[in-house]
């Protein structure tokens, strides 16, 4: 009895992995995984054979090595958990703060006129230089980092809450107000609903200046935090260390960002049209 072939032209099943590892079928996944090999690759070998001086660069082996050596003696954990304290209390602050004052600003034009000028004249100044007084002000402990932290995420989520609230369909409030609800009912059940994308987008640009902001604070004045790690780092010469430092904070930063990103995706639905490549 002869086998029957499959028929031509007929549609194979695809090989589909374990549900485990379903993950690894997504193209954006798989893109990411690609990139991120080829820059490890390219660094390593950067770092073995074309910057050789351990003075201007260290390969990727030598700041995984460091890591392992800083983690061991527990200066990592304690710089880890010193920054990244600051930056959750700040952020959290600067959400806080940053909506309220960002539905008010929305929401009134009588406060936006007493306070636009003040938002704008902050948020143009450079923060940066504004660290040192902070740090004289609250000391070289943890509370000078969270005012810097808060002073560089609180704007972006500031101005992004405005702009959502003042973007509400018009026709939503209308139809709020032929139901007769009130200017505060229109204001917590319709604007601020309708600018919880803007939010999320405000609070997704605020997580990098949050980490610049705790860098800065640490580099200006700390005992502990991994801007304290780069620092004494590029002090001693230590450049494992420094490239380490500055390693971290690139991955909490992409990590961070794309927690929010997810939550933005979520919230936004299918608002967003993207060009497939």
């Amino acid at each position: 009895m002869t086998p029957q072939l499959p028929a031509y032209g007929k549609s194979q099943p695809r090989f589909r992995l374990p549900s485990a590892f379903a993950w690894l079928q997504r193209r954006t996944t798989r893109r990411t995984i690609i990139s991120v090999v080829v820059v490890m690759a390219a660094w390593e070998i950067t770092g073995r054979f074309i910057v050789t001086n351990s003075l201007f660069f260290a390969p990727l082996s030598s700041v995984i090595g460091a890591a392992f050596t800083l983690w061991h003696s527990g200066e990592l954990q304690k710089d880890i958990i010193a920054s990244f304290s600051a930056v959750v209390y700040g952020m959290a602050l600067a959400i806080v703060i940053g909506i309220v004052i960002g539905v008010l600003s929305g929401a009134s034009r009588g406060f936006r006129e007493y306070t636009d000028a003040f938002v704008t004249g902050l948020y143009a100044t450079p923060l940066v230089a504004v660290a040192p007084i902070l740090i004289l002000w609250f000391g070289i402990g943890i509370a000078s980092k969270i005012a810097v932290v808060f002073l560089m995420a609180v704007f972006p989520i500031l101005i992004s809450t405005a702009a959502g609230i003042r973007n509400t369909d018009a026709s939503y409030i209308e139809v709020a107000r032929s139901f007769g609800a009130s200017r505060l009912q229109i204001i917590r059940k319709v604007m601020i609903p309708a600018a919880v994308p803007f939010v999320i987008t405000g609070i997704r640009l605020a997580i990098g200046r949050a980490i610049v902001g705790v860098v800065v604070g640490e580099l200006f004045g700390a005992r502990a935090g991994l801007g304290f790690l780069i620092f004494t780092s590029g002090q001693t010469f230590d450049v494992p260390s420094l490239f380490l430092g500055v390693l971290i904070l690139a991955l909490a930063g992409v990590a961070l960002t794309s927690g929010m990103k997810w939550i933005e995706n979520r919230v936004a639905g299918g608002r967003r049209v993207e060009m497939d490549n």
